[in-house]
């Protein structure tokens, strides 16, 4: 078993390395075995391809410890989250460019579903729609979270979730109003 993760992270280390270099579209696994002095058939026997190497990293560098921490509110997981990926943008900068089977954001979707259905049923009532809505602020979620990593610039995490929080709360303000609007007798329908 040491031995088995000893070799997944050096085929880590030198993807890795290699998307420093070159896009990850013309990186092979030919080339990934080359840059750790590993053969193919390795590479083969621990990962599917590049895709799922990828998706290796994000499980073990970010996934797993997630899972040990008790995160008191969503915006701790968030702040763990966008640190994480704010830390390594290089390299997720060019795993979330990625279209197509098997890219990282389709991953990233994946493992990010389950967290936002364990908060949201916190928050929204069971029944019919559940899911579409899960569903709904789990895009919401990965899809800013992709567009604020492709920035060129992409701002510090601290900037990025002080907007994020600030939105929200606009947003959820204003449709509790709009609702407490809606239900005062007198209102015009």
């Amino acid at each position: 078993m040491a031995d088995s993760n000893m070799t997944k992270r050096a085929l880590a280390a030198a993807l890795k390395e290699l998307m420093g270099e070159m896009p990850f579209a013309k990186i092979t696994v030919a080339d990934i075995c080359e840059k750790c002095d590993m053969n193919r058939k390795s590479f083969y026997y621990h990962f599917r391809d590049k895709y799922d190497l990828v998706n290796w990293i994000y499980d073990t560098e970010f996934i797993a410890i997630a899972r040990k921490r008790d995160y008191p509110t969503t915006w701790a997981f968030l702040e763990d989250l966008c640190g994480y990926f704010y830390e390594n943008r290089s390299f997720y900068r060019k795993a979330l460019s990625v279209r197509g089977q098997d890219a990282f954001s389709d991953h990233f979707r994946e493992m990010m579903l389950p967290a936002v259905a364990l908060r949201m049923k916190e928050i929204l009532p069971e029944g019919e729609g559940r899911e579409f809505q899960i569903s709904f602020f789990t895009d919401a979620i990965v899809d800013t979270i992709q567009r604020w990593m492709l920035e060129k610039d992409c701002m510090e995490p601290s900037e990025f979730l002080r907007l994020l929080r600030s939105c929200i709360e606009h947003v959820a303000v204003k449709v509790y109003r709009d609702m407490e609007e809606e239900t005062t007798p007198g209102h015009a329908e």
